[in-house]
């Protein structure tokens, strides 16, 4: 840990610096004025090539190289210019456009056209396309990470597809399944969320002051300026959002945070299952030499990292849903209640980052204990009075699940008491002997084709 990290009031940017480097690079007040600047620029080059606004002739390479040299030699050091500007200003996007103004002035051909930066473009304009493009960029980190872990949950379905255990409804002792069966059910959940995810079309808009091209079409009334501007935002890897107020409406974030909510409380669930695995002792923790446990009990290897996911997943949840209702919310054409909340949006990303890094490091120190969990199996014998029951279901037995409540309801069952019961049953003999053979770790099901399909 650096030492200026002790004096973040942040654990993103302090404790947990190092496992959100890439999402604090996104989303830091440096990359949105780049971010700014950048669309300021690419929208100027835009203009420039449009041949119905003659006064702005076409650029040379050597013009629009200087201007993307801008963007490129864009550092912390020049973003403290911004700042200075924006100390006088008191306005955020004004500074980028008088910065940029500022250095295209030192360029003969440029300094004659500066006008036309920001030109039709209110502050939104540029600042919805600008959160677009960090938010875009960061999806596609977690996804990323994501995938990471459906993967390896993947896998262990496969490795663990034979790996009989008991089940627990309620806590208690319950039909039994494969550990691989139960890896698989979160990797099909999972999966379909990360699509869905990947579906989202992150938007933008660069219609003006309330949406209506106004200024465009008082300025240029011959050019389609819907048409013009789908264009360029698509250029940008986004979607055009044609009908809008003076803000991007937000609900393409809203809908990334509810599947990302959705993500995390899966995860979450995912985190708490595999920590209650571990207390059962069916999975042991590598002892990694220099870890410490516990400061005064030395034997002890704590499931921290999936103790730690479910933490920060609450963190990042409790914030996308504020995200959710609270950007879709605009007073009238609109207000500023959505920008400083937008300010945030990354620190929902970090804490969901560290969750899943952390689920990756607990996968890896994982190892399925067989012994412990055939030998759970091996002493619930009680959990076969369901198929005991369903047999003799089957054969029209008088009240066969009362029968089978009265011998097994809170007990614990041997196989000789087992072997009693069926005996009892008035059944044919070839389903008695059937049911004879059967063991716990043999009643599964499907578990095994579930765990491979």
């Amino acid at each position: 840990m650096k030492k200026d990290q002790l004096l973040s009031i942040s654990p993103l940017d302090g404790r947990y610096a190092k496992d959100c480097t890439e999402i604090s690079t996104i989303f830091s007040e440096f990359n949105l004025i780049k971010s700014r600047l950048c669309v300021e620029i690419y929208w100027f080059i835009y203009l420039s090539k449009q041949k119905q606004i003659k006064e702005l002739p076409s650029l040379s390479t050597k013009d629009q190289s200087f201007l993307t040299n801008i963007l490129q030699d864009f550092t912390p050091s020049e973003a403290m210019k911004v700042k200075k500007i924006e100390d006088i200003t008191k306005h955020d996007v004004k500074a980028v456009e008088y910065y940029l103004k500022d250095k295209m002035k030192k360029n003969k051909f440029l300094k004659k056209h500066v006008e036309f930066v920001h030109i039709f473009c209110t502050s939104e304009d540029i600042n919805n396309l600008s959160y677009a493009l960090m938010i875009k960029d960061a999806l596609a980190l977690l996804i990323k990470q994501l995938k990471l872990i459906t993967n390896d949950i993947n896998k262990k379905s496969l490795q663990y597809s034979k790996a009989a255990m008991l089940s627990h409804t309620h806590g208690q002792a319950a039909t039994p399944t494969t550990m691989g069966k139960e890896m698989k059910i979160f990797y099909k959940r999972l999966d379909q969320l990360i699509k869905n995810l990947a579906n989202i079309k992150i938007k933008g808009k660069l219609n003006g002051a309330t949406g209506n091209y106004s200024s465009h079409i008082v300025a240029y009334p011959n050019i389609n300026w819907p048409k013009i501007t789908q264009k360029f935002i698509t250029n940008l890897g986004l979607k055009q959002n044609s009908h809008t107020t003076q803000i991007e409406s937000h609900d393409y974030i809203s809908e990334i945070c509810n599947k990302l909510s959705h993500t995390n409380s899966i995860l979450l669930g995912f985190s708490q299952d595999m920590w209650s695995y571990i207390s059962k002792g069916y999975f042991a923790q590598k002892n990694v030499a220099g870890e410490v446990g516990s400061s005064t009990m030395p034997h002890k290897i704590n499931p921290i990292n999936y103790e730690n996911a479910e933490g920060n997943l609450g963190l990042a949840n409790s914030l996308l849903t504020f995200f959710s209702s609270k950007l879709v919310v605009s007073r009238l054409q609109r207000d500023l209640s959505d920008s400083t909340v937008l300010r945030n949006i990354g620190v929902a990303f970090g804490y969901s980052i560290i969750s899943y890094k952390n689920i990756l490091i607990g996968q890896k120190k994982i190892t399925l204990d067989r012994n412990k969990i055939r030998n759970d199996l091996d002493e619930c014998w009680e959990v076969l009075a369901e198929p005991i029951q369903m047999i003799a279901r089957k054969y029209s037995h008088t009240d066969p699940y009362e029968f089978l409540k009265k011998y097994t309801r809170g007990k614990k069952l041997d196989k000789k008491t087992v072997e009693a019961i069926i005996s009892e049953l008035d059944i044919p003999i070839k389903e008695k002997n059937k049911l004879l053979k059967l063991k716990p770790c043999d009643y599964i099901g499907m578990s095994e084709t579930l765990s491979k399909s």
